[in-house]
């Protein structure tokens, strides 16, 4: 399954990200809490970077096509406990 990403910043702390899958697209607003990345040790990485990962991170647990239209890092932290971790781990690779 190929899966691509466009990404946008748009406003402060709010990227538009577009995606292409099997055939169907669709965007999601992300929401970047630069107080939240602190929190979870995430605040020295770029924001745009910390998106690109997220959407890798999210495509690799759910179907894109059941992307909401609004993302809030804090909320996917809540629903995937390993997510801080994971894309810490992710970003120090790079």
């Amino acid at each position: 399954m190929e899966t691509s990403f466009d990404i946008e910043l748009v406003n402060q702390n709010e990227y538009l990200v577009r995606w292409a899958s099997e055939g169907q697209s669709g965007e999601s607003l992300v929401h970047t809490n630069p107080d939240f990345l602190a929190e979870v040790g995430l605040d020295g990485f770029d924001e745009q970077r910390v998106v690109e990962e997220t959407t890798s991170y999210l495509a690799e647990h759910q179907p894109v096509i059941d992307f909401p239209q609004t993302v809030d890092l804090e909320e996917i932290a809540a629903a995937y406990t390993d997510y801080a971790e994971q894309l810490k781990a992710r970003l120090e690779a790079q």
